[in-house]
């Protein structure tokens, strides 16, 4: 993927590809440590490289809810966020049926296997420009969507240091910006 910006996944990609990895392909295998850990990057919004280092007990319980601090590898920022239940009960199961400890990684694989894996299943599947990156700008885009356009709410998400970054990474460009002041006209 050199030289080659990654895009957002849709919706129906992100199925699509996370169906693929858990049953394989003609010419791959399963691989549901990989669909599994890029179902958290979707829904978590961290780097790739941030969801392999996680442990089950980085997640503590804090009041009526869990809660994850971690630092972040590439930007070395703390990040404290909470974790929906749904996505506790998620990895749980994930640690249980995988007989991880809680002070164990839930995933002991590299980012480069799991690059490559999903090179390979976006491949078959005919998806160009997909990276592991596309699935937290997947996060970030369906934030964005879901929460009126809200730009500030994904730049904080992310620790973006500027709007402009946030507006890069879910693809808001200027002819977009130039079709929404044409399409706001209230002349009287």
């Amino acid at each position: 993927m050199a030289n080659k910006t990654t895009v957002a996944l849709t919706k129906e990609q992100y199925d699509e590809i996370i169906d693929t990895m858990r049953n394989g392909g003609s010419y791959f295998r399963k691989n549901d440590r990989i669909a599994t850990a890029l179902v958290l990057e979707a829904n978590l919004g961290l780097r790739i490289e941030d969801i392999l280092n996680l442990k089950l007990n980085d997640i503590i319980m804090d009041g009526d809810r869990y809660r994850l601090n971690i630092t972040e590898k590439k930007t070395s920022k703390k990040r404290t966020f909470t974790v929906p239940l749904p996505i506790y009960q998620y990895i749980k199961l994930y640690v249980m049926e995988n007989g991880i400890k809680a002070n164990e990684k839930i995933f002991p694989i590299g980012e480069r296997a799991v690059q490559k894996y999903l090179k390979i299943v976006a491949d078959y599947l005919g998806f160009e420009n997909i990276g592991t990156h596309s699935f937290r700008k997947f996060y970030a885009t369906d934030i964005y969507n879901n929460n009126n356009y809200n730009i500030v709410l994904v730049q904080q998400l992310l620790q973006h240091s500027s709007v402009a970054t946030t507006q890069r990474y879910i693809g808001i460009t200027s002819q977009m910006q130039e079709e929404a002041i044409l399409g706001h006209m209230v002349l009287r």
